[in-house]
């Protein structure tokens, strides 16, 4: 009988041991990358500090500047206030989320050992910062739905610039000014404590709202608007402007984004710690 041969009726079944044949290894990249950007945005909508700096700061901002912009006496080269500082909003939502937030809670997820425990998965150190840049644009999208809408309900009307060219400028500027606040908020974090973190980041974030040129147009801050146009603050309120209010593209300023997030990526990779 030969060893294909069916077993006879009545003969003992066969239970020689079989061969196995694992397949370790990690998961697709892609696969880890989805997951972990799944797992930072659920977090970064559940954190009460967050939610108020992606979203509550910035429409408080906006509500009271299109209040308060006549009294103000501030020159908006002849537009109205809202579709001046609509643009510069959305801007400071991405700065808000892409910089304060990501620095915050990398600095303390390093501090209480998350970030150690992410390092010693199959999850490589690129792999860990595509998810959490994923994870920023998923929270930008929602916030930038937000405060457009708040923005039409105080009569903002981008209906007047070109769609194709708006749509291309915002898209550009949005996503370099996600990635190089993001490389720079990934550097404080890797950098300092925790403690040390938190302070800079919200210090940062006060002094680039109020005079980095990201809400209100850099000609308005007169003889430094030389220094402040080369702020990647200033660099994003421009280029959305410029997008949403001109129905142009900012090249010069989309080029001084490019710049920070190559060395706020550079920054990072050299000093980035674990724990």
């Amino acid at each position: 009988m030969s060893a294909d041969s069916p077993a006879p009726l009545g003969a003992a079944p066969d239970t020689a041991p079989r061969a196995f044949a694992p397949d370790p290894g990690g998961a697709p990249l892609g696969r880890m990358v989805r997951a972990q950007a799944r797992m930072e945005s659920r977090l970064m909508l559940r954190n009460g500090e967050q939610l108020l700096l992606a979203v509550v700061i910035p429409v408080i901002v906006l509500v009271g500047g299109v209040a308060g912009a006549d009294r103000i006496g501030i020159d908006l080269q002849g537009h109205r206030p809202v579709d001046i500082l609509t643009p510069g909003v959305l801007a400071l939502a991405v700065m808000s989320t892409a910089f304060t937030s990501v620095a915050i809670a990398t600095g303390f997820e390093r501090r209480y050992g998350v970030i150690k425990l992410l390092g010693s998965s199959p999850l490589p150190r690129h792999g860990l910062l595509l998810g959490k840049v994923l994870a920023l644009l998923n929270v930008v999208a929602l916030q930038l739905v937000v405060l457009a809408g708040v923005g039409l309900g105080l009569g903002w009307d981008p209906s007047g610039a070109a769609p194709a060219s708006s749509v291309l400028g915002a898209v550009l500027a949005i996503a370099l000014g996600t990635a190089a606040f993001a490389a720079l908020g990934l550097f404080v974090a890797g950098a300092l404590r925790a403690e040390a973190t938190l302070a800079l980041a919200n210090l940062v974030y006060l002094l680039l709202m109020a005079g980095g040129g990201v809400v209100l147009p850099t000609s308005t801050y007169g003889a430094a608007s030389s220094v402040i146009q080369w702020l990647p603050s200033a660099a994003l309120g421009e280029a959305m402007r410029t997008a949403l209010v001109d129905a142009t593209i900012d090249g010069r300023s989309l080029l001084v984004l490019a710049a920070w997030a190559v060395l706020g990526t550079v920054l990072t990779a050299r000093t980035f710690r674990w724990e």
